[in-house]
């Protein structure tokens, strides 16, 4: 069950609809909205802003064409790092947080102890990532590049 700002709050099947319809399109209207869940356009607002206020939904976003902006070589690397101390931990994932080029970031249990999903031009801009910022981390041991072939389903 989700969690918000320590309140507890449940999620029924109305709001699991909106959901699923906000995912699809972010941009439709309340009243567009309102009649795919079966709702009138004020209580399907009302709900909207409660999913809203709890945390529940957290923003709104274009999706892109990565060929059209110029980042379709994809590549997820598998990083390890020789280093545990928290500030040193803290420091890695604060910079590679801040890269441009870095689309999705995760700390693993085991090994490797990162998973990051890079997006950029093609594989000379790839290895300039690699080689100027990410090789360049101290707490960075070893980095495993996998080149994404095809992209099967995505959420972004």
């Amino acid at each position: 069950m989700p969690r918000a700002y320590g309140t507890l709050y449940y999620v029924d099947s109305v709001d699991r609809e909106i959901l699923f319809h906000l995912r699809q399109d972010g941009r439709l209207t309340n009243v567009e909205l309102a009649k795919r869940v079966g709702l009138t356009p004020p209580p399907c607002l009302r709900r909207v802003k409660r999913l809203e206020d709890e945390g529940i939904i957290t923003g709104y976003r274009a999706r892109i064409d990565p060929a059209a902006a110029g980042r379709n070589f994809e590549v997820m690397a598998a990083v390890e790092i020789g280093v545990n101390d928290l500030q040193t931990v803290e420091e890695l994932e604060s910079a590679i947080a801040s890269y441009d080029e870095v689309v999705e970031f995760h700390r693993l249990f085991g090994r490797p102890d990162y998973f990051i999903r890079v997006a950029v031009e093609d594989h000379a801009a790839y290895e300039t990532f690699l080689t100027t910022k990410l090789i360049g981390l101290r707490a960075v041991t070893r980095v495993d590049s996998h080149l994404v072939m095809k992209k099967i389903k995505t959420d972004d």
